[in-house]
């Protein structure tokens, strides 16, 4: 039996992303990983990590780097931290894997590159939602062209939630723009297949009893002239469909796992028209037009095989295997440019509007 060589992770922040979700995310990924180390200033948190995976609790980012038996330094605190965080690992060596947001602004951000370009450890973006199987699907179907030339992509994810801890809070980086933000940020650049050219928002705090934004709109346009809508809201009691995709030649919607197509059935030509200048029939918008349409609904199954969970196996082989990993920096820095965009537009329009609820 071949011996494995699992990746060494330190874990920094020991709370909602780095407990909850990579911990969760590495059960089944013993022969990848093994967790040796974490950080968080919270005892009962170090307690739990000793207890559970008999890892050295540290009550510092500083120690945990400066641990020799840390080959992965994976940033998972609180986004005002990451940053310099991600430097300080890179500068002794480390592997870094850096959660997203990577920084609080464009600026800072611009600070990875150069340390990246010099390190010796790999600097990796957590942007999981690359790997979500519905948006691989959905960029097939987009690719194979049934849908004819696709001119807008309507991006959502909205609850009504009157939430109440530090993501609502400006004093600490929190608010969607962050927090869902460079998720689907980060998909609408590449629905867009095209430099972006044209980038308009509007933020509200509706329903998070917090003053940052919990209810933002994003629009961006390409040179190609498609157009992503991206809507994300703690204040919306009813939602639209989390992808909607409208085409020249037909249209789908998906809830994550189906998705309902409408499209025009490519093997029937389409009749030849011309408009008239003259006066319609009374009621009428046009002579009637017959056609021929495929109505179904089909399961989530890309061709591709892919789980956000999935992006741990993709830093498996880009440090232990030298493969390509799926996500760039410099796409990642492109998330960040749009994210500082709408910041400075926000800042020209004095803050986030407060909704009052009666």
């Amino acid at each position: 039996m071949a011996k494995t060589n699992p990746i060494r992770i330190g874990i920094v922040g020991l709370g909602r992303a780095g407990w909850g979700m990579h911990c969760f995310e590495l059960k089944g990924r013993e022969k990848k990983f093994r967790i040796v180390a974490g950080c968080d200033p919270l005892k009962d948190r170090r307690d739990r990590l000793v207890a559970t995976y008999g890892a050295k609790a540290y009550k510092t980012v500083d120690e945990l780097i400066a641990d020799p038996n840390v080959e992965l330094v994976d940033i998972a605190n609180r986004q005002a931290d990451h940053v310099p965080d991600a430097l300080q690992a890179l500068k002794a060596g480390k592997h870094v894997f850096l959660e997203k947001p990577i920084a609080v602004t464009y600026p800072e951000a611009r600070k990875l590159k150069p340390a990246a370009a010099k390190a010796k450890g790999k600097l990796c973006i957590r942007h999981n939602r690359r790997l979500e199987p519905t948006f691989q699907h959905i960029r097939e179907i987009i690719a194979s062209g049934i849908l004819g030339d696709v001119h807008t992509i309507k991006l959502r994810r909205n609850k009504f939630q009157r939430r109440d801890d530090w993501q609502t809070l400006r004093s600490q980086n929190g608010g969607q723009l962050l927090n869902w933000g460079p998720h689907l940020i980060d998909q609408g650049l590449r629905f867009l297949e095209s430099p972006l050219v044209d980038l308009w928002s509007d933020l509200k705090c509706v329903a998070a009893v917090g003053d940052a934004e919990d209810h933002i709109k994003i629009v961006m346009v390409g040179k190609n002239g498609r157009l992503i809508d991206i809507e994300i809201s703690g204040g919306a009691a009813l939602s639209e469909p989390i992808y909607i995709v409208l085409g020249s030649k037909g249209a789908l919607t998906s809830d994550e796992k189906t998705i309902h197509l409408k499209y025009l059935d490519p093997k029937r030509k389409l009749a030849p028209r011309r408009a008239k200048a003259g006066a319609p029939d009374l009621g009428g918008f046009g002579s009637e037009d017959k056609l021929y349409w495929i109505d179904k609904t089909i399961p989530v199954a890309p061709k591709a095989r892919c789980d956000m969970d999935h992006i741990w196996d993709y830093l498996y082989d880009t440090i232990r295997k030298r493969k390509r990993f799926p996500i760039t920096l410099d796409e990642s820095l492109e998330v960040m440019k749009v994210v500082s965009e709408i910041q400075k537009q926000t800042s020209r329009r004095s803050t986030a509007k407060r909704v009052k609820l009666k």
